[in-house]
């Protein structure tokens, strides 16, 4: 099913690519993976092969026409369109863009499907014929490019097929239908937002919970699951480091900031190395440090800033007091007053980590292995990206909630990568082009199965 992008795939200079880009959320590095053994086509992936030239086109528009995170509002109108077409009770502007649409089909589970909307400030570099030319300025004023470059246009597309293949065979199974667009992903707001404006209380309240989400480092059309912990949890700190400022030929009448914040670095450090169990994963990366404007001028402040990762919360609060620790800690022994001590503060974009019920992982595992060719369907190890899709299961712990990757990587890429000859671009390099009419028709079918299951019928 490479009919529809094998032109433009050529065009993706993938050797041209120096450095991979820090995903947000895809899994680690998978060994060569098995090639999945060939199996007579399934009447589900025929019904999506009849649809594939429609769903390039909805894949193609969404592509080319990207909103950032928040401003979502063509995207989820048209959308909307699209399910209110299928008879779906549909509700626009839940917690700010998102889009509920609601199907009842007799008693039984109440299945949530849910696809992100928002595209990236990244500067498409992909070659396309249909690339992004949107540019924008963020919410801070910075003018820039925007992209879908996490794969959410693949989400929004296998979804509304999804939708398609349940709503037209309502015969096959019972129960209600909810399935949501949410904005603000990327920010890691709308799945807060969406509950927050009532997604519990004025909708079906969700007995299951399935999402997907395509993966740079998977080969097209294999399907990845993660029992327990898949994705973890995400906080943004930043760390003010006060001092004295003053002339760089006399230092001896300064407390300097930058070597204040150079001992912190160093410092932190040791939270993963030396205080974490090593079975704990957990990550302190400090991602920027300002301070100075001149060659022989002391700032008398510094910024540092830090992406935190860890899965349970015990752990992220551990990180967060030792960060606290060990800035003000530094600062004592550097002599700077109380007044000065640094300032830490959590930024609100905390996303938290995301959790596959382990039996019910197994279960929904289990099912893709048996629908799907021998190895087309692996189990992957967990990431420290994040995915705000875990809020809907903290919200409810009684829900079964599952998430599962997609691989969009063409196979003859992943040859040549395994080769060690090119390296592979990952989500939010403005590089990433998945082969996306595979990651579609998967997605559409392993979602559809797994929907067909927990909606099935006595």
């Amino acid at each position: 099913m490479r009919h529809a992008l094998t032109a433009f795939l050529a065009a993706v200079s993938f050797s041209s690519i120096a450095v991979a880009q820090t995903p947000t959320a895809p899994p680690p590095a998978q060994p060569a993976m098995v090639q999945p053994t060939p199996t007579p086509q399934s009447e589900l992936a025929g019904l999506i092969a009849r649809d594939m030239e429609g769903l390039m086109t909805l894949y193609r528009d969404l592509h080319a026409n990207p909103e950032l995170s928040l401003q979502e509002v063509n995207t989820a109108a048209k959308l909307a369109k699209r399910l209110k077409a299928m008879k779906f009770d549909v509700t626009e502007k839940v917690g700010g863009t998102g889009v509920v649409a609601v199907m009842k089909n007799g008693s039984g589970p109440v299945l949530m499907i849910r696809a992100d909307m928002d595209g990236l400030p990244v500067v498409e570099q992909t070659g396309l014929d249909f690339a992004s030319k949107v540019r924008t300025k963020t919410p801070e004023g910075v003018e820039t490019g925007v992209m879908h470059a996490c794969g959410h246009d693949t989400h929004m597309t296998a979804f509304i097929e999804t939708a398609k293949l349940l709503s037209s065979q309502k015969d096959k199974w019972k129960g209600t239908l909810v399935m949501i667009l949410q904005p603000a992903e990327e920010v890691g707001k709308g799945a807060r937002d969406m509950l927050e404006d009532g997604l519990y209380t004025r909708f079906p309240r969700p007995t299951h919970a399935i999402a997907f989400h395509d993966a740079a480092n998977l080969q097209a059309g294999v399907v990845g699951y993660t029992p327990g912990y898949a994705l973890a949890n995400v906080d943004s700190v930043d760390i003010v480091v006060k001092g004295l400022g003053g002339h760089g030929a006399y230092p001896q009448t300064t407390r300097d900031p930058i070597v204040l914040g150079s001992r912190i670095v160093t410092s932190l450090q040791t939270l993963v190395s030396r205080e974490q169990d090593p079975q704990d994963p957990a990550v302190v990366t400090v991602g920027s440090f300002q301070a100075g404007a001149k060659h022989n001028i002391i700032p008398d402040q510094a910024l540092l800033l830090l992406t935190v990762r860890s899965y349970s919360d015990e752990t992220r609060a551990k990180l967060i007091k030792g960060i606290e620790r060990i800035a003000r800690g530094e600062a004592i022994a550097a002599g700077v007053p109380d007044d000065k001590m640094p300032v830490v503060s959590v930024k609100d974009e905390f996303t938290p980590s995301t959790y596959n019920p382990p039996e019910f992982a197994e279960q929904m595992g289990a099912l893709l292995k048996g629908h799907f060719a021998e190895g087309r369907v692996v189990k992957t190890p967990a990431v420290m990206g994040g995915e705000d899709f875990g809020r809907f299961y903290r919200a409810d712990k009684s829900i079964n909630s599952f998430i599962f990757w997609v691989g969009g990587v063409p196979a003859d890429k992943m040859a040549t990568a395994d080769a060690g000859q090119i390296t592979l671009p990952s989500l939010h390099s403005p590089f990433w082009a998945p082969e996306a009419d595979k990651v579609i028709a998967t997605a559409s079918e392993a979602m559809t199965v797994l929907a067909m299951d927990i909606l099935k019928k006595d």
